[in-house]
């Protein structure tokens, strides 16, 4: 198997339900299939991750460590997945409905842990989520306002209003502190931002080394990665700010600006209106109380 491939769907489903249910038979009711097709489905993903994804407990399974942080990125994206098309049909039948688009990363680990209070603050707004990244058409894709980093063309008649700027650190898990300080470690990286580790490194020389470099497809994958404690993330700040809080990570050498922004576009022929100008005020506030 090619290991930047991502697995097939139909596998990483029968996966997500048996661990979510704790049974391949639940997981069978639910999905409407044998309870040998879900079986199948799992061995097939185990067999092409080249690891092991639940042991037997007792009568029944448990995760193992790894199947445990692959069920971690997979139930939020499922979970997102639902979201999304949730909010599209929503919104495709719900003239007044407010929709936000965000890049899928920055809304898993930054926006929807939030959402709830913009909802509890304005209850009669109803806000759809979609996610996307770079250049969007307003009108075909319906939708309202777009949150994005703002390294791509962007027509003139866009309106934008910046958010927060973008910076980047390695970030880790405590008990990889050592191996970081001791260029020991393993980085690691996502396919979108090649660059990202030797720009660092370069901006940086007295820091030490990674003595190997993986690339995830994701910036989400490359953050769970780092949560489980297989390397040091060149992680964004936004994406790392809630398990740098908890404690879950930490960054040992802070975080550096790398001249790029994340902003709240909408196209200029359109009033925010009484919709949009809360979001952006809560917007707004939350970014300053996130990053100030």
């Amino acid at each position: 198997m090619d290991r930047s491939v991502i697995p097939s769907l139909d596998d990483l489903r029968a996966f997500e339900a048996t661990a979510r249910l704790g049974s391949v038979r639940l997981a069978a009711d639910a999905l409407a299939l044998t309870h040998g097709a879900v079986s199948r489905r799992i061995a097939k993903l185990s067999e092409e991750l080249g690891f092991q994804l639940f042991e037997k407990s007792g009568r029944g399974l448990k995760l193992t460590a790894a199947g445990e942080t692959l069920f971690l990125t997979v139930n939020r994206f499922f979970g997102e997945l639902r979201t999304t098309v949730q909010s599209l049909r929503a919104a495709a039948t719900q003239d007044d409905a407010l929709v936000l688009s965000c890049e899928p990363s920055v809304a898993m680990r930054w926006l929807i842990p939030r959402l709830g209070g913009f909802q509890a603050a304005h209850p009669a707004i109803a806000l759809h989520l979609s996610v996307g990244g770079g250049s969007i058409d307003f009108a075909r894709e319906r939708i309202d306002l777009a949150i994005r980093r703002l390294d791509f063309a962007m027509p003139e008649t866009w309106q934008v209003r910046r958010l927060f700027a973008e910076k980047v650190g390695p970030v880790m898990v405590p008990d990889r502190l050592a191996d970081f300080e001791e260029g020991a470690y393993i980085g690691l990286g996502t396919r979108t931002r090649p660059d990202a580790w030797p720009t660092w490194l370069a901006r940086h020389p007295h820091r030490p080394r990674p003595r190997e470099i993986r690339f995830y497809d994701h910036h989400f994958l490359m953050m769970e990665a780092a949560s489980a404690g297989l390397g040091v993330a060149l992680g964004p700040l936004v994406l790392a700010t809630d398990d740098l809080k908890r404690g879950r990570l930490i960054a040992p050498a802070g975080f550096w600006a790398d001249g790029t922004h994340y902003g709240l576009v909408w196209p200029g022929e359109r009033e925010l209106g009484a919709k949009g100008e809360p979001l952006m005020a809560w917007l707004v506030a939350e970014c300053f109380s996130s990053f100030g």
